[in-house]
């Protein structure tokens, strides 16, 4: 027996010491070889299942050319003797190409990759934590990592876990364990038996009242009889409880963050792990490069960088590209004459018409005005004429005296702002050195426009107080019904007014929307210079349409179709097919001619309904009038498919 335990032991050591030898020997494999974890593009035919036509068996199709000629397509191969025979495809696992072509749809791009790791480089007792990095633009970013756990390692953290648990469960928390009850209960029984008596009695008694009673706080009397020595002993675990955790648990179990964490029992075979990626797409992205790097860890420690792989590329085409940027013009009549117009609140002194630069809001309101006029005699397109000037009164106080009152304010008003435009004109041709002096009096050399003012009166402003009564959100709905109802019913303007000065409505109209109505209108007519016919007809860009195309190609595809739909046109069809509107596309195409263009169109959208006779028809006539789209057609998955299957390019 004693032989037998002295061979055991040994046995084991020799048994652990061989597998450390196993595991070093197969780390520095790894690092002689600078072995490194691979990305691999996986074969599109299996992520992407074709769709076979019901009533056409062998994948062979019955299409029609340009020139009204019956071509059979099937999927073929060539035999040993040189024959096409028609042949079922044997999907492969994955591609060795690095790099393919993905279509952006809805401004959206998947990038398919697989991440491979040969068997060589798993071990129970490792850990591989593998970082794809994305470069694109200028720029990069790391994905989110794929990690490939031994189950030894795992067990090992496992085991870290269960001995923080042990530690956590030796921290005491009920604070009871601290007393020492025993001693406490005799202390009071022979010395203060009111206070033992306590024991069995329900009654709360307050702290405050236990000290009054007894001369001590129970907090006192239980404080003594605590054992101190748990309570600093209990503090310190928990002070520890971090330390405790970074050394019980060297490599934590990380969750949020990671693509991918899988324990591997044997490491029997290569690892591999189909990876998509989701990015959103911008109009200056055409590439995307995905490297993988990473490294071997046991517990804390890194035992191998793995190097950084060879890039994947993934080229990004979009439908976008298949706007047409032709420029389109639209019909636009030119008048010589224009009139601009606009209003301000000219504030009069009640029955008076004189205007008062400086009352209430006038020196901001008649200096937006001046403003107007200057840059309208300064503008070198037009030449300002003739301005004329209605002044509006409201509806107090008699209709002939207000008719006589706006009258005489326009009147006022046309000669104070034409007492500005001359003196303005004046200043401007003196800073301009346009002045040429003839005798004793100064000629005006600077071709500056002449000026003339009208007024007119306006009178009461109902249809101005109509329109505020209706959208005004004071006012109640019964009261805009009897407004409405009086409006109609009584055309005497005076009666009208009394008859309103009895609502209790009355008071909110005089004092918030009457002072609306007192408007002086500025109405400006103006000729554009060296133009003597009355009309011109041109055409001009359209710059609408030329937003919605902007739009399209950026890839805002939602709304360039708001600006390009009611032109129904090819762009229009393309916006609705980057939007998957199909049905719509096709009504739109359906009026178009046919071209190069529009069938290309049309085959992607049969292929998406799953028409592929009609996908295949439509692509060959488009790569029939233009042989660019015979490289296109391997860009856009609808077309790629098809061409894939019926080897539509041999």
């Amino acid at each position: 027996m004693k032989c037998k335990g002295t061979i055991w032991p040994l046995a084991a050591v020799i048994v652990v010491f061989a597998a450390s030898c196993g595991t070093s020997r197969k780390l520095n494999r790894i690092r002689k070889a600078e072995m490194l974890a691979g990305l691999t593009l996986p074969d599109e035919e299996s992520l992407k299942p074709v769709q076979t036509i019901e009533d056409t068996p062998h994948d062979t199709l019955r299409v029609v050319d340009l020139d009204g000629h019956q071509t059979l397509i099937m999927n073929a191969i060539k035999d040993v003797d040189g024959e096409m025979v028609a042949t079922d495809r044997i999907t492969a696992s994955y591609v060795t190409a690095r790099f393919r072509n993905v279509a952006e749809r809805h401004g959206k791009v998947d990038l398919e990759f697989q991440v491979r790791v040969p068997g060589r480089m798993l071990d129970s007792k490792w850990q591989l934590r593998l970082n794809p990095d994305m470069f694109y633009l200028d720029d990069s970013l790391r994905l989110d990592p794929v990690v490939i756990t031994g189950s030894a390692y795992r067990k090992a953290q496992l085991r870290g876990y269960q001995q923080y648990r042990k530690f956590l469960e030796s921290i005491i928390t009920d604070t009871t364990l601290f007393i020492n009850k025993h001693d406490l209960e005799i202390f009071l029984e022979r010395n203060l038996p009111q206070i033992y008596a306590l024991k069995t009695d329900t009654a709360f008694v307050s702290d405050d009242t236990f000290a009054s009673m007894y001369g001590v706080t129970e907090r006192q009397a239980v404080e003594h009889y605590t054992y101190g020595y748990l309570v600093r002993r209990n503090r310190r675990r928990i002070g520890r409880k971090d330390a405790m955790f970074r050394r019980y648990v060297k490599a934590p179990i990380v969750s949020e963050g990671i693509r991918l964490d899988t324990v591997l029992q044997t490491p029997d075979g290569d690892f591999v792990y189909n990876y998509v990626q989701t990015v959103h797409t911008s109009p200056a992205l055409r590439r995307v490069d995905i490297r993988l790097s990473g490294d071997i860890r046991e517990q804390d420690r890194r035992l191998y960088s793995i190097p950084r792989s060879e890039p994947l590329t993934f080229y990004i085409s979009s439908l976008s590209s298949l706007a047409d940027n032709t420029e389109r013009y639209v019909d636009k009549v030119i008048s010589r004459r224009v009139q601009a117009n606009t209003a301000c609140y000219i504030e009069f002194p009640q029955g008076k018409w004189a205007v008062e630069p400086e009352l209430g809001n006038n020196p901001e309101e008649i200096g937006r005005i001046k403003g107007n006029i200057k840059s309208l005699i300064l503008n070198e397109e037009f030449d300002l004429d003739s301005i004329t000037i209605a002044s509006y009164a409201s509806p107090e106080g008699l209709f002939a005296s207000n008719e006589l009152l706006s009258e005489r304010r326009a009147w006022a008003s046309a000669g104070y702002f034409g007492d500005f435009a001359s003196r303005l004109r004046d200043s401007l041709a003196r800073d301009s050195g346009a002045y040429l002096v003839l005798g004793d009096e100064p000629q005006v050399k600077m071709d500056l426009p002449r000026i003339h003012f009208k007024s007119r009166s306006g009178g009461e402003n109902w249809s101005m107080l109509d329109a505020l009564v209706q959208s005004d959100k004071t006012l109640t709905e019964e009261f805009k019904t009897y407004y409405n109802h009086l409006s109609g019913s009584c055309k005497d303007l005076d009666e009208r007014e009394k008859t309103l000065s009895g609502h209790d409505s009355y008071r909110y109209l005089r004092e918030h929307l009457y002072p609306r109505l007192r408007i002086v209108k500025f109405d400006f007519y103006l000729h554009r210079k060296g133009m003597v016919r009355d009309t011109i007809h041109t055409t001009e860009p359209d710059t609408v349409y030329a937003r919605g195309v902007k739009l399209l190609r950026e890839r805002d595809y939602a709304e360039a179709l708001k600006l390009l739909r009611p032109y129904a046109d090819y762009n229009t069809a393309v916006a609705l097919v980057a939007l998957d509107r199909n049905a719509s596309a096709a009504e739109v195409l359906s009026a178009l001619p046919s071209d190069a263009r529009t069938d290309y169109l049309r085959a992607v959208i049969s292929s998406r309904q799953g028409d592929e006779r009609s996908g295949v028809e439509f692509y060959l006539r488009a790569c029939a009038q233009d042989g660019n789209f015979v490289h296109r057609g391997r860009l856009d998955p609808e077309i790629s498919s098809l061409i894939k299957k019926y080897d539509l390019l041999q």
